[in-house]
């Protein structure tokens, strides 16, 4: 039998992933395919939470350079990260995974409030925990929302699902001769500004000793391959 390298991990989504080739919004094709990779990979074993952006249906930065309150246009965001939650939520649900919803922001009606204890509960009974409203903060990413909840829950891992196979030097999708690499340290990354998440997450996964394994989400079974310890995409840790 197939055994997990990872107990409990956090798997970094970009909203991105949820437009598909439409570029924006949600396409119900790309949430149910992504749904039926993260059940696969959940038939592991491994305790599993999940972190969603919003980029397919707000940006914040975008949006503040444009003339909006930043504090406000991130809080937009990070209503756009919930309505990825629960679309996820449903999309697993329908597949048979038990998935629980909790959000920094309260709005009971909708999702449970994020409670530390109650989410490692979730996680210890087999469900998947999706964080939706980033930090609750604004001027935070939600690549900082990974890193803080993966600290939080104690993690063992963040899985950063992203659109190309891993780390390189340069974008790989405009530069055809882009450096690809297989292992970094927390401070290589750190140092050489490598677009993998934003320096404040990064750091606080360096700090706290969290591993971080960035891999094509768009390939067939690669999360399930990250929690194997399969060598897939590139792994980011001490030196």
């Amino acid at each position: 039998m197939e055994m997990p390298r990872y107990k409990r991990v956090v798997l970094k989504l970009s909203g991105e992933a949820f437009a598909g080739g439409q570029g924006f919004g949600v396409e119900f094709d790309s949430v149910k395919w992504i749904a039926q990779q993260v059940a696969d990979a959940h038939q592991l074993g491994t305790e599993m939470a999940i972190v969603v952006g919003g980029g397919n249906i707000w940006r914040g930065a975008e949006a503040s350079r444009r003339g909006m309150d930043r504090s406000t246009a991130d809080y937009v965001g990070m209503l756009a990260t919930v309505i990825n939650s629960v679309v996820l939520q449903d999309a697993l649900e329908d597949i048979g995974i038990p998935t629980r919803v909790l959000t920094a922001i309260e709005m009971r009606e909708i999702a449970e409030p994020y409670i530390r204890r109650r989410a490692v509960r979730h996680l210890e009974k087999g469900r998947v925990v999706i964080f939706g409203a980033g930090t609750g903060n604004p001027f935070f990413s939600t690549d900082t929302a990974a890193a803080l909840r993966a600290a939080e829950v104690e993690a063992d891992a963040i899985l950063m699902a992203k659109r190309v196979d891993g780390v390189y030097d340069c974008d790989p999708l405009t530069n055809p001769n882009a450096t690809f690499f297989d292992k970094l340290s927390f401070i290589d990354v750190i140092n050489r500004g490598l677009a993998v998440m934003d320096s404040t997450a990064a750091s606080l996964c360096m700090d706290n000793n969290i591993p971080i394994v960035v891999f094509n989400l768009l390939r067939d079974g690669n999360i399930r391959k990250a929690l194997a310890g399969e060598p897939v995409g590139t792994y980011i840790g001490r030196d």
